[in-house]
């Protein structure tokens, strides 16, 4: 075991234990050293070592590295970077930088990262690798395995090949097994599938995934607007994406901007989670003022302070409910818009049931807490209650339906939103009707 402080190791002892472990653990150890020893650990790796850690470290880490080694350290970590990993990384480096350290690359690197670069963030373009095995249609088994020992050894993956015509549009595929059991001289057209299944460049990262999941894919190909093959996703990437997604969206339903990691500095938390704390204070603002013209009828009935934050909790909780299942059912391709009201109706029966559960406990809480001249407030509370429950699951599955079929994420209705609408929509229910109870039908107060 690694010892965690580098200015009291032994440096001989660490470089042979940095050397001698997984790059991805290794990694991990760099990444949870103290800032200033982490570039003292990093030099301790052998060239082979740095460059497989070096795509291990997070990009903050690596952007740290980059502007504490040496140019030609930083170039030779680069260059042997995986093309989508190098555009991940150049997206967060200063222009300047990507300017000076695209300069240093081998033409081909820099095209290939300059052709990821290209393409819009979140889709299968940018998270591509442009490494990849491409057979023409015309070589034999032989031909082609010779053709993967001579020149595909670094490529990020060898268990597709994929067959081209002279222009490289995408003709079939065949896998690594089928070449190593067939004979020779039989030609790559008579075993390749020409049932592709492939992505555009344009397509959204997500898709991507669910996709591969779908059809039990390690790689998958992705084509231009002219079907030519311009690049590849493998698995590891998927599963990056996967991560990244549900990421973002638990931190879209607590109210979190997305990129805030558990470890982030104090001034990193608060710049993400501030601006959303501001924005639900002036939404709870428009829940407020549904309540500040109703003073004098909770001055009245007392017991409605008691009673008004059962309605602001539950009801959120249920809103989030639904809200949760919904968006979890559109990540992952489980439901589309298509699906609403089948949903709806599942909610709905779902929700009368919670509703008048919901209601009969209200009711109950209120008696007791209730005092005899009070005790009417319990009927109309349950009602309230039953009311709030139904619109709560209605709208836990309708926005979120809503913003998916206008291609926006789902997940931008957030959990704060849901409860303060609710709220809104539950107090001026309860409270309206309080208040025309007391002047209408003069209940006692």
């Amino acid at each position: 075991m690694l010892i965690q402080d580098v200015r009291n190791s032994d440096l001989n002892q660490l470089k042979w234990d940095l050397n001698h472990l997984q790059p991805v653990d290794a990694g991990d150890y760099i990444t949870q050293l103290p800032k200033k020893q982490r570039a003292i650990a990093f030099r301790l790796l052998n060239k082979a070592q740095a460059i497989d850690v070096f795509e291990y470290l997070p990009t903050e880490v690596q952007e740290e590295l980059i502007n504490s080694l040496h140019d030609v350290q930083v170039v030779q970590l680069v260059e042997a970077m995986s093309p989508d990993e190098r555009a991940e990384l150049f997206d967060e480096l200063p222009a300047g930088v990507i300017k000076r350290l695209l300069q240093e690359l081998s033409p081909e690197q820099r095209q290939a990262t300059a052709t990821i670069l290209g393409y819009t963030e979140g889709t299968a373009g940018r998270v591509m690798t442009t490494e990849y095995v491409r057979l023409r249609e015309g070589l034999t088994v032989g031909e082609a395995l010779s053709k993967i020992r001579r020149q595909d050894e670094d490529k990020e993956t060898i268990y597709y090949a994929y067959v081209t015509d002279d222009n490289r549009t995408l003709v079939s595929v065949v896998s690594l097994r089928q070449l190593l059991f067939t004979f020779p001289e039989v030609l790559i057209r008579d075993i390749a599938s020409d049932r592709v299944i492939k992505v555009k460049t344009e397509t959204p990262q997500e898709e991507v995934a669910q996709v591969m999941k779908r059809y039990d894919l390690i790689a998958i190909p992705v084509v231009d607007r002219e079907d030519r093959l311009v690049g590849i996703i493998t698995i590891d990437d998927v599963i990056d994406i996967l991560e990244e997604e549900a990421t973002e969206d638990i931190q879209k339903l607590a109210g979190v901007s997305g990129d805030e990691a558990a470890l982030s500095a104090p001034r990193v938390t608060i710049r993400k989670r501030l601006p959303w704390l501001l924005g639900i204070m002036a939404l709870y603002i428009g829940a407020a003022s549904a309540i500040a013209p109703f003073q004098p009828v909770i001055a009245a009935v007392p017991v409605l302070a008691v009673i008004m934050p059962i309605f602001s909790n539950t009801g959120g909780t249920v809103g989030i409910q639904a809200l949760t299942v919904t968006i979890r059912g559109l990540g992952v391709g489980e439901v589309t818009p298509k699906d609403t009201l089948k949903i709806l109706r599942k909610e709905l029966c779902a929700g009368l049931g919670t509703a008048l559960a919901l209601s009969l406990t209200m009711i109950m809480l209120s008696l007791i807490w209730a005092k005899p001249q009070e005790r009417w407030v319990a009927l109309i509370a349950g009602m309230v209650m039953a009311t709030n429950t139904v619109v709560a699951v209605t709208l836990g599955t309708l926005l979120p339906m809503a913003l998916k079929r206008l291609k926006l994420d789902p997940a931008l209705v957030s959990g704060p939103l849901v409860t303060t609408m609710l709220d809104t929509i539950g107090f001026l229910t309860f409270l309206s009707l309080i208040s025309l109870a007391l002047n209408v039908f003069h209940l006692p107060a």
